[in-house]
């Protein structure tokens, strides 16, 4: 009878077995959680903290809560569900790390660290605008097909909500999203970090077939995109990826889009940075060349070597990032944790994660979360004993082009780390330190 490794004295359906079976290769464990408890307890003399953070203390019978004993709070005759009230500290932040004057045309962040699934919470969606927040009565608004097409078209919500609609999950992510931590710690938390990021269901139009409804004529190479808010934000798309998997969307997670992600209507198009995803839609032009408007020469394009500038890089590449334990959190002990994270890319699916405890020296696998979803956010694991000494760790994705998500370094030779560089997808590390703080390990 073949006994695999930490299996030793596992039973049916043991806790432990588990945990063994899904442990990376190369890494130690206790023949059995309930060991590696006991163990902890005589060590510290008192209670243990195990990989759920469970303490032990002497039999004792667990005490009925108030709770237990009081009726519950009233079912309201009408309302919106709200977060109790434990949970307030989970709100987005406008960005405090790279802080405007003003608060127009501005970010607000996800906290990633607090999101425990590959859906974000529309309220703590992150924001960009470019000059506030647009308030749209869908009764009149109104979206044109116009420019290079067979039939000009004029559409109503109402019309719009009749044609058939699909629902799709991605990841939605802004092209500035770590432009503060390229080469040294400016942010603390992942918040600070990682936090225009995010990922929804959204349902809506699939693009192309309004486009095929106008006709589109054979000159027509770009499609450009108009927003009814203050700023008129303008981007020139590819038809190529327009026809291809672009959405007319109008619902997010269930419900209509919020006013600050586009309401009524809004473009997305998956795995593309977020300024392309034009929120309050109004206008879609076809045209033979890009119109080159601001949204896509003084901004949105990245420095390179020599002086030259990178226009329409558009895709978002693979990445990732820890989401616990990240800056700003404290391990309790030493013992076993859950190392979490995120993954996607704009290319594909995710297909590996690897994570680093010795600041990329060497890696194991870590096990990746269903559902693993085309251009969504995917969800990482990794279990570690921490045995109490100084660590940095990363989380290093790829993706099903098998691109490899790359360092600074490696970004550093093809671009030119300088000034407001955007498309930062490089790996990016946390230093734990002996006592248990966790902060940003950007050097």
């Amino acid at each position: 009878m073949k006994i695999e490794p930490g299996r030793a004295n596992a039973k049916p359906g043991d806790r432990a077995a588990d945990f063994a079976e899904n442990t990376p290769p190369g890494e130690q464990i206790k023949p059995t959680r309930r060991s590696f408890l006991r163990g902890s307890v005589i060590a510290a003399g008192a209670a243990a903290t195990g990989v759920a953070g469970a303490s032990r203390s002497s039999a004792e019978a667990l005490p009925v809560p108030e709770s237990s004993m009081a009726m519950g709070d009233p079912i309201p005759e009408k309302g919106y569900g709200m977060p109790i009230e434990f949970e307030e500290h989970v709100k987005r932040h406008r960005t405090d790390v790279l802080v405007n004057k003003q608060n127009f045309s501005d970010w607000s962040m996800t906290p990633l660290q607090h999101q425990t699934g590959i859906i974000t919470p529309n309220g703590l969606f992150f924001e960009r605008h470019h000059n506030g927040v647009a308030r749209i009565d869908p009764e009149q608004h109104r979206l044109v097909i116009h420019g290079l097409v067979e039939q000009p078209l004029v559409f109503t919500m109402s019309d719009l909500m009749r044609y058939p609609s699909v629902s799709r999950f991605h990841f939605l992510e802004c092209s500035g999203n770590g432009l503060t931590d390229w080469t040294k710690a400016a942010s603390t938390t992942v918040q600070q970090s990682h936090g225009l990021l995010s990922c929804a269901q959204w349902t809506g139009v699939p693009l192309s077939w309004l486009l095929a409804e106008a006709g589109v004529k054979p000159e027509a190479k770009w499609v450009m995109f108009e927003g009814a808010d203050g700023s008129g934000h303008l981007r020139s798309i590819p038809i190529e990826k327009v026809m291809d998997d672009a959405l007319l969307a109008y619902g997010q997670n269930g419900e209509m889009l919020r006013a600050e992600q586009g309401y009524p209507i809004r473009a997305i198009f998956p795995g593309w940075e977020g300024n392309t995803n034009v929120k309050w839609l109004r206008r879609i032009k076809l045209v033979d060349q890009p119109d080159q408007i601001r949204g896509e020469t003084a901004r949105y394009s990245d420095p390179m070597p020599g002086g030259k500038w990178r226009q329409f890089s558009m895709v978002m590449e693979c990445k990732s990032v820890i989401t616990s334990p990240s800056g700003g959190m404290s391990l309790k002990g030493p013992g076993l944790y859950e190392i979490q994270g995120f993954a996607w890319s704009g290319n594909g699916k995710v297909t590996n994660v690897d994570i680093t405890l010795d600041g990329g020296r060497t890696w194991q696998e870590a096990q990746l979360e269903d559902p693993v979803l085309d251009k969504c956010l995917t969800r990482f694991r990794y279990r570690w004993n921490w045995e109490g000494g100084p660590a940095k760790i990363a989380s290093r994705a790829v993706d099903s082009t098998g691109y490899v998500q790359p360092t600074v370094e490696d970004l550093a030779r093809v671009r030119e780390i300088t000034g407001f560089v955007q498309h930062h997808n490089g790996i990016f590390p946390w230093a734990v330190s002996q006592t248990g703080e966790v902060t940003n390990a950007i050097a």
